[in-house]
């Protein structure tokens, strides 16, 4: 199994909330995608990242599938114009 974790900083913290709501419409939608959970941060600290996506897929393969479904394609411009820093881990479990 893969996590799959992207991290933001939005320009606009506003933002925030069509973006989780976007990625979280992604779940039953990509073959492979087992798990999805978005966070917004709270405590607005000078390092924290505004949104926080953690996903889990059943393999390297479903990783590669899930970054060019279309679905999640649709997502990407959106949260391309609101963030101004994007951090990823990706790592296997188990």
């Amino acid at each position: 199994m893969i996590k799959h974790i992207v991290m933001w900083k939005l320009r606009d913290k506003a933002d925030a909330v069509e973006i989780k709501q976007r990625l979280e419409a992604l779940k039953g939608k990509i073959p492979g995608l087992l798990n999805i959970e978005v966070g917004i941060d709270f405590l607005a600290s000078e390092q924290s990242a505004d949104v926080v996506l953690c996903t889990e897929l059943e393999s390297r393969a479903a990783l590669d599938a899930y970054q060019v479904h279309p679905e999640h394609l649709a997502v990407v411009p959106l949260v391309k114009a609101a963030a101004i820093a994007r951090t990823v881990v990706d790592y296997e479990i188990g």
